[in-house]
């Protein structure tokens, strides 16, 4: 597991050094939010949908251990080879084992946060396989060597000029040239080959339907089409709660997940895997890594519906002008800031805390996730399991002594009111955070109580 070297504060302090790259980010993103809504509004069953989602996704919850049993006898009963692996190690000596087996020295991946969140791409090269991601956002940030930064475009930190350097120190295109259907005519061209020579394949699973032991993939590109139907060997990556009971509704999942990612009425390609073709195998790797701890955990086991849409990050603020790098997490924003911490509650503890709670990402979640609820309660279970700082765990028992008596408040809202006002540089100083890039308001010259109570007095 990948250990941060810094918490999210201070890589987004990072991050903010470029300010006009912060504001194209953060208008980029929110364009893409202004388009999911668009495309919710059109929808007069729009709710229901959200609603029909988040009750599909309980039942599974609450049956998934009957639901995995189903799904691996009938992927059987379809000539698939289903593999088990309790956590992120194990994942990667399964899917190491097969393509050694066939002797795999080059292999293409398409998008997948699961083999991200377990680091494949690093063990199987440990392991002397190049992968190859076909993705045209993963393969950018590939090229750059660096993790993607969001779960559904993952370059959506670089602009096309940074592209367009990268594409002519790798690709040979012409040096300057930042056109972006020439830069993706030339990544189709350089990745066709990839496709053509690849005796395996890796995808991803959006949904997996227990009652067919079918899988779903959903791209724009068709990368994962390309990958899985020319090489003789598909391995599926999945997530153990990407299970749905039933293939009708996909129909449900299917109008929302692109509606809520990209604002698109429905991805360019849903394609449905099920049995090998002839002479070929698949082979289906099914993960816990910390799902069934997470589902055991009762204020947070709802995270686990998640579609990995990433309507939460497109709509959050502090993630729009963060970056998906300052989560030091597979998968960023604020579904990650919940997910994160289950996994490590030591190396994430930082997460939760990057959040304003303004409610935006549970609004906008498709499968109805509480998202700054969770947020909120992993605040306090950190602090309790004493995962916090030590300067942050005295400033929040000073704040608990004085918020919860009245009399307290009242003196030191007093107190704090002459300081700014008497020695404006005990606040207005490099040590107090909330000072970077805010003018502090000018003191009061009365708290809202005394003001009420000579509201009150003037009335009688």
């Amino acid at each position: 597991m990948n250990r941060p070297t810094t918490d999210h504060a201070t890589l987004a302090d990072k991050f903010n050094e470029n300010e006009p790259r912060v504001n194209w980010h953060d208008e980029t993103l929110w364009w893409v939010r202004a388009k999911r809504d668009r495309q919710a509004w059109s929808i007069p069953e729009w709710e229901l949908l959200r609603e029909t989602a988040s009750q599909i996704k309980l039942n599974v919850l609450g049956n998934l251990h009957d639901y995995l049993i189903q799904f691996e006898q009938q992927a059987l009963q379809n000539g698939a080879v289903v593999h088990w692996a309790a956590d992120a190690a194990e994942h990667n000596r399964i899917v190491t084992t097969i393509l050694q087996r066939h002797g795999v020295k080059r292999m293409v991946k398409s998008k997948s946060m699961l083999t991200e969140e377990c680091h494949l791409n690093p063990h199987l090269q440990a392991n002397g396989i190049e992968v190859i991601d076909t993705d045209l956002g993963e393969r950018i940030v590939q090229l750059a060597k660096e993790p993607p930064s969001h779960i559904v475009l993952p370059c959506i930190h670089k602009k096309k000029e940074e592209i367009g350097e990268l594409f002519h120190e790798h690709l040979g295109t012409p040096a300057g040239n930042a056109d972006p259907q020439f830069l993706t005519a030339a990544a189709r061209q350089h990745l066709r080959q990839e496709f053509l020579q690849s005796k395996a394949a890796i995808t991803g699973v959006n949904f997996a339907v227990a009652e067919t032991g079918e899988m779903v993939v959903c791209t724009n590109e068709g990368n994962a089409d390309m990958g899985a139907h020319l090489a003789d060997v598909h391995i599926a990556c999945m997530g153990m709660e990407k299970i749905v009971p039933e293939r009708k509704h996909l129909g449900v999942f299917l109008r929302l997940l692109a509606r809520s990612a990209t604002g698109q009425p429905i991805t360019t390609y849903s394609s449905h895997f099920r049995k090998p073709a002839p002479g070929k195998e698949l082979h289906i790797v099914i993960v816990d890594n910390g799902r069934s701890r997470q589902l055991g955990r009762e204020d947070f086991r709802n995270s686990l519906k998640c579609i990995r849409c990433g309507a939460c990050m497109n709509t959050c603020p502090v993630y729009r002008r963060s970056g998906g790098h300052s989560y030091h997490t597979a998968v960023a924003g604020p579904i990650g800031a919940i997910l994160a911490p289950n996994l490590d509650m030591k190396d994430y503890a930082d997460l939760p805390f990057a959040s304003t709670l303004c409610g935006s990402c549970s609004n906008v979640c498709p499968v109805k996730i509480d998202i700054h609820q969770q947020l909120y309660k992993w605040r306090q279970v950190l602090v309790q399991e004493g995962h916090t700082s030590g300067m942050k765990t005295a400033g929040m028992k000073v704040m608990s002594a004085v918020l919860s008596k009245p009399g307290n408040y009242k003196k030191a809202g007093k107190m704090g009111r002459w300081v700014l006002k008497a020695f404006p540089g005990m606040v207005n100083n490099r040590f107090n955070p909330w000072y970077k890039q805010r003018e502090m308001p000018a003191p009061p010259k009365q708290s809202f109580s005394e003001w009420y109570a000579e509201q009150q007095s003037t009335k009688k």
